[in-house]
């Protein structure tokens, strides 16, 4: 259940592409330290509160839940959980392990978890990652869609001891351990309770580094905590988030010394890269998936007949000549609608999208006139113009339609000034053709590439597409105890998907990074962010 998670990774973006940035000295400030680009993050670092990238760091260097995603494979394993047993997919025992600790040398109990989630749903505490618990019984009373708040905690959790708690669901939903690993349901000490001013500045978790300090458009530091009781220690002893606006200064920087790790390597700079740093860059999949999204609150996309017309779009779009020519590799043409980080086990199907994906401008053409030709006659595709290099893949975009119907005016560029006036626009539906989309993983399920986007009025299906099969098909995948049989119902809703072009997917991003002599052992796990802990300084 992911509000506009799309949005999130395009928000650093154009965070990222304004001005200037952060400091020099790049090596770290003390021995073991190092130091790497970031952007301040848009809200204060509670977990229920940060849906986005940058926040999203400094949360798992500083937290750990009960479950943690694999920093090379994605997989969902045990971290403060003990056990989380269920013998019908919706009640929910869960046993936390003993001997953790917060930072300040609170204990983690199962009042923690049990705490910190009802904070996140409460309305009244206005979370960004409250719809996260929604499938937690009770939800609605806690944070209803329209009125006041009715009850004060979620119904469905319930502590049984010092070290465990029951969860039941509103609806089965076998993989719902899974989504436990991700950032807002991480637990909080009472310090945040108590002290909810204090913690702000300075936030107290139970994971490996500490935040030290924070001085917002500069730098944050963090550094390595030597009680921490998890598995993963960190490698090294510490980091400095430094805040950059604009990362061809980050890189700039990180040629010359004053930078140790830049997670996001300009387009701009992509012909280069290799030459710069020849085995310091890295560039590695991501849980990432570029569409265009459709407005079927507009009848003019919704009558019968335009699933032709968006099938005949997606075949005019040439996705091998503009990710080698735009985005150099770092970008490959989608073939479904979820990501290839998921695997084959976890719902990725290379080739799902069959021929609809693939460029062959005479049947797209056909397939068009077939649906009725386009909408008002002409396709407008909207964008943010404020961000890294929409404008160029949006033009690639409408001259291999314009090419394939033989009209130079068929398909144009739509800007739209700043992300946030784009998104408002998005959010009070005045979009009147296709729209840039993308998704960023909140956790590696096929359910969380599907579900969130095109469920009947999910929370971030902003083209409102709507299909009984495909709704019928996620809830019964939801229901299913088995996770082979989970992923064959949602591959087979992913198929109405394609079947209706309910968006038309174009490409997987990659995550990058460049960084200095000094480190070592750097990788970007599934989520395209550093796997800091693990980072070495020579």
């Amino acid at each position: 259940m992911r509000g506009a998670r799309h949005a999130l990774w395009a928000t650093v973006a154009a965070l990222m592409a304004a001005a200037c940035g952060g400091g020099a000295d790049g090596g770290g400030t003390a021995p073991g330290v190092f130091s790497s680009s970031w952007g301040d993050p848009q809200n204060p670092l509670e977990p229920a509160n940060t849906n986005e990238v940058q926040g999203g760091k400094v949360l798992d260097m500083v937290f750990r839940g009960l479950k943690r995603y694999n920093p090379r494979t994605g997989a969902a394993e045990d971290m403060l959980a003990e056990s989380i047993r269920t013998s019908d997919s919706r009640n929910f025992t869960v046993t936390v392990k003993d001997g953790w600790r917060f930072s300040n040398g609170e204990p983690v109990t199962a009042r923690s978890f049990v705490d910190a989630w009802n904070y996140g749903a409460s309305l009244r505490n206005n979370q960004r990652n409250a719809y996260f618990f929604g499938y937690i019984e009770g939800y609605d009373k806690v944070h209803p869609a329209s009125g006041t708040q009715r009850a004060d905690t979620l119904s469905g959790l319930k502590v049984t001891g010092p070290r465990t708690f029951t969860i039941r669901l509103g609806q089965k939903f076998s993989t719902f351990p899974d989504t436990l690993g991700y950032g807002a349901f991480a637990p909080l000490p009472r310090a945040f309770f108590d002290h909810h001013e204090d913690w702000l500045k300075k936030p107290v978790g139970n994971g490996p580094y500490l935040v030290r300090s924070y001085t917002r458009g500069f730098m944050m530091s963090l550094r390595k905590w030597d009680a921490y009781p998890g598995p993963d220690k960190a490698r090294n002893n510490g980091v400095d988030l430094k805040v950059y606006t604009d990362s061809n200064t980050a890189y700039t920087d990180l040629l010359a010394g004053n930078l140790d790790l830049s997670d996001d390597v300009p387009a701009s700079q992509l012909r280069n890269v290799k030459s710069d740093l020849g085995g310091r860059y890295i560039t590695e999949p991501a849980g990432i998936i570029q569409t265009l999204a459709f407005p079927y609150y507009d009848p003019r996309w919704n009558r019968p007949g335009t699933e032709k017309v968006r099938t005949g779009l997606s075949m005019a779009i040439n996705r091998n000549q503009i990710t080698d020519t735009i985005f150099h590799h770092t970008r490959t043409p989608a073939s479904d609608w979820t990501s290839p980080v998921l695997g084959t086990d976890g719902g990725f199907k290379e080739g799902l999208c069959g021929d609809a994906c693939r460029y062959d401008p005479g049947r797209a053409k056909k397939l068009i006139q077939e649906g009725g030709g386009l909408p008002g006659g002409q396709l407008r595709i909207t964008y943010n113009a404020d961000s890294g290099s929409h404008r160029e893949w949006v033009d690639a975009v409408c001259n291999s339609i314009n090419n394939a119907l033989g009209n130079d005016r068929a398909c144009v560029g739509n800007p739209v000034g700043t992300f946030a006036d784009f998104r408002n626009q998005i959010a009070q539906h005045k979009m009147s053709g296709p729209f840039r989309a993308g998704w960023q993983m909140d956790y590696p399920l096929i359910q969380n590439f599907l579900q969130p986007l095109y469920y009947t009025n999910a929370s971030s299906n902003d083209g409102k597409w709507s299909n009984k099969d495909f709704d019928r098909l996620v809830d019964r995948a939801n229901a299913e105890s088995d996770k082979a049989a989970a992923v064959g119902l949602f591959q087979q809703a992913e198929g109405v998907v394609r079947d209706n072009m309910a968006a038309i997917p174009l490409w997987y991003q990659n995550g990058s990074a460049g960084y200095s002599q000094r480190l070592k052992n750097v990788a970007l796990n599934p989520f395209s962010v550093p796997v800091y802990d693990q980072i070495e300084v020579r």
